[in-house]
């Protein structure tokens, strides 16, 4: 018998449960949500081995299937929190900007200028306009707003 064999004979569901929680320790040190699924597949192999007692050869088996069906439910389930409680624009402010229509304080000179939106100045280009124009964003490049005048209505 191999130490492979040995370790694996022994591991029981004490041990699966062990190691599920110490992949559970790595995904609070590595975060990311990965090595958690890999963690419940052994919580899994562990409860299954408390039922009913299975060969090393079974047990590395069932892990390795209950890993690929928990990372991918769990990359379903991530995927749909995300798109129901996920802001999409959290990183991309200006975007949430595009088609609005703002009076600007400033002038734009040179093709350059700043408006104030909500709590931030945002620096804008555009042709040169002069304060108290309606201007519409027309979208972002970089940092920067993309401007250009709204058509009266």
């Amino acid at each position: 018998m191999s130490t492979f064999e040995q370790i694996f004979q022994g591991f029981g569901a004490w041990g699966w449960w062990f190691a599920g929680i110490l992949l559970f320790g790595v995904e609070v040190l590595v975060p990311g949500t990965f090595f958690l699924w890999f963690g419940v597949a052994a919580i899994l192999v562990g409860v299954v081995n408390l039922i009913e007692p299975l060969t090393w050869q079974t047990n590395i088996i069932l892990f390795a299937v209950l890993s690929v069906i928990s990372v991918i439910a769990g990359r379903w389930f991530m995927r749909r929190r995300e798109s129901a409680f996920g802001d999409p624009g959290l990183n991309r402010r200006g975007s949430r900007y595009a088609g609005h229509i703002f009076v600007l304080k400033d002038p734009i000179v040179s093709g350059t200028g700043w408006l104030s939106v909500d709590d931030t100045v945002w620096q804008i280009t555009g042709p040169d306009l002069p304060a108290g124009t309606r201007v519409i964003v027309e979208g972002v490049e970089g940092v920067r707003l993309r401007v250009r005048q709204a058509a009266d209505a």
